[in-house]
């Protein structure tokens, strides 16, 4: 078992024409994802990878039964990407593209909270469960099926996390980037709870990043629902305050987010947190 993607996902492309969505469809199949078809409006009827292409994706589902879409088209049209896969009642919905605006993003937030939907990043790298799908960008071949739960703000962290575990290894679950955006669809509370409801998965890695307060709340879930042990490491720890480093909700401001703030919290949960991210595979 898994959660969110699995070898049952029906896996829909928006933007499978464009340059990205192209080469990224290419490797989701040659991973072995049941990528259905994609979605370019005015390009309808055409073929990709052999798979169809349709000008909706409410044309597309009702084709194809689609329960999943991953958005690879441009900042400026990705939360109308976002709202069409909504309207059409799609279940899981990746956002690969970075650089929406925030004001974007806070309408997106209140049309997904009056929906069924549920939205991963923008701004991630998306998901990924070893041997069965791969719905994003991440490097299928570092990964390998087992019992540790990855979530993470860190596209590049996940990667070498995932990697210095396979590389001792131990397996992953399913490893979830749910990006470093101020303002996104899937935080680390949601992802935890999925952990913990999942019986494959035994143990869990966070990986946090300075700015906000998403890991102080993550911490005080962990001590109140988690039954299972988390392994957590902070980016930036030695970042200076005021500086913003990679992601655009990854900034120290008024002393608020600070990453000693961040291992405190998880510490006191009872989480072993790392030093550097390759002291992880050691924690766990």
């Amino acid at each position: 078992m898994a959660i969110l993607v699995d070898s049952e996902t029906k896996l829909l492309v928006q933007g499978i024409t464009g340059r990205e969505g192209l080469f990224h469809t290419e490797q989701m199949i040659e991973y072995g994802t049941n990528v259905v078809g994609g979605v370019t409006p005015g390009k309808g009827g055409e073929w990709v990878l052999g798979k169809p292409v349709f000008d909706t994706v409410k044309a597309a589902r009702e084709s194809t039964g689609a329960n999943t879409s991953i958005i690879y088209v441009p900042a400026a049209f990705a939360a109308d990407a976002i709202y069409e896969s909504i309207d059409a009642g799609i279940d899981l919905i990746v956002c690969i593209t970075e650089g929406l605006p925030v004001r974007d993003m806070m309408k997106v937030r209140s049309q997904l909270d009056q929906s069924h939907s549920r939205l991963i990043g923008p701004n991630c790298p998306g998901l990924l469960t070893p041997e069965q799908a791969k719905v994003g960008i991440m490097p299928g071949h570092i990964a390998m099926p087992g019992n540790v739960g990855v979530v993470s703000r860190s596209g590049t962290l996940t990667y070498e996390v995932v990697y210095a575990l396979t590389q001792r290894g131990i397996g992953q679950s399913t490893c979830v980037g749910i990006g470093g955006d101020p303002v996104n669809g899937t935080n680390f509370i949601d992802v935890l709870g999925m952990f913990e409801d999942d019986p494959q998965t035994e143990k869990v890695v966070l990986i946090g990043e300075i700015g906000g307060t998403d890991e102080e709340k993550a911490a005080a879930f962990i001590a109140s629902h988690m039954t299972k042990p988390v392994v957590a490491f902070i980016a930036g720890q030695t970042a200076p305050p005021g500086r913003r480093m990679g992601h655009a909700g990854a900034i120290v401001e008024g002393g608020a987010g600070t990453a000693a703030d961040k291992v405190a919290a998880l510490q006191s949960a009872g989480v072993k947190v790392a030093q550097h991210p390759e002291q992880i595979a050691e924690l766990i």
